[in-house]
């Protein structure tokens, strides 16, 4: 799907609609030393059953694609739900 590089849309911090950057949000690394991180992989480790159940097969064909709006005139970045794609591409809009 094609996704136009900038959009306009509402900016909650300026409370009107501006022009905003379009990006596709990628998440960081994992923090280890994170509280959770740390449960987690505590919990995993043993000679028992794994906490989480290893998936055999694969149940989506696509991941959701997140983006990042950025507005123009405040610098202000929101995130816009993830929607399923094959593949996402950004583009100039023309026209």
């Amino acid at each position: 799907m094609e996704i136009p590089k900038s959009i306009v849309t509402y900016c909650p911090r300026c409370r009107a609609h501006t022009e905003h950057s379009v990006s596709i949000y990628k998440h960081g690394k994992r923090r280890t030393l994170a509280q959770g991180q740390r449960r987690y992989l505590r919990k995993q480790e043993g000679y028992g059953s794994k906490r989480k159940p290893e998936q055999k097969r694969f149940a989506k064909v696509t991941k959701k694609v997140v983006l990042r709006l950025k507005c123009s005139k405040c610098g202000y970045t929101i995130h816009r739900k993830g929607i399923r794609l094959k593949k996402a591409e950004l583009v100039e809009k023309h026209g």
